[in-house]
């Protein structure tokens, strides 16, 4: 089992209460941060849902007010007159068949695959390629449409796709280290807004069981607020 290092012994130093407000969590996290370059600060989310049963699941997609602080390349997959909006727009890549055929060659070099409903049957034979790593295109999250400039407007100013894993787990980034405070709780407290209202009719009990944040390379500080079950 690998050891930490001094920088994260010294980081984990300033972990001095088993719970904290999102305020206080964010101020000491900012403080903790040590690396050299700019770290994201991650969201984890353990949920009272059995994503075995899909009347359970959780998913959804989110605006944060402040971003991500990532820029994200975009592929566009589409026909005709979809391409050149695509391209205006300011995807990173846009294209048709020939995209497709580069997929399934083995080239990923992108972010997030946006496609038109149109070809989506040739897309669809990408599955265990982008399926695997969550980039398959999905009419709910908005990732399937022919309105594809507003697509990718939104990409770029920082809407992030959150889905529960088998392990009822959400894991996401909602900002950088060098956010100033109010921003990172900002988006903070709309992501998990975002959660709460995408709480299945079918969940049970308390729904969100525990909440924790951490920077990249940091510790993580673990939320306790009433937030968390309004």
């Amino acid at each position: 089992m690998s050891k930490r290092g001094k920088k994260y012994a010294k980081a984990k130093e300033l972990v001095t209460q088993p719970e904290y407000t999102i305020e206080e969590a964010v101020s000491v996290l900012k403080k903790a941060g040590y690396a050299k370059f700019d770290e994201s600060v991650d969201i984890a989310m353990r949920l009272g849902v059995n994503p075995k049963h899909s009347d359970q699941m959780v998913r959804g997609t989110i605006i944060l007010p402040h971003g991500t602080g990532k820029s994200k390349k975009i592929c566009v997959i589409a026909s005709g007159e979809k391409i050149k909006e695509a391209e205006e727009a300011g995807a990173n890549y846009a294209g048709g068949e020939e995209l497709v055929e580069k997929i399934a060659g083995g080239w990923i070099d992108f972010d997030v695959v946006i496609a038109t409903p149109d070809v989506m049957r040739a897309v669809g034979k990408l599955g265990r390629i982008l399926g695997t790593k969550g980039l398959m295109p999905n009419p709910k999250s908005g990732t399937v449409t022919f309105d594809i400039k507003k697509a990718v407007d939104e990409t770029k100013a920082g809407k992030v796709e959150f889905r529960v894993d088998k392990t009822a787990i959400l894991h996401s980034t909602v900002g950088k280290v060098s956010f100033p405070e109010g921003k990172l709780v900002d988006n903070i407290r709309t992501y998990i807004q975002a959660v709460v209202h995408a709480k299945p009719a079918a969940a049970k009990g308390k729904y969100i069981r525990s909440m924790s944040i951490s920077s990249t390379m940091g510790p993580s500080f673990r939320i306790t607020e009433a937030i968390l079950e309004k």
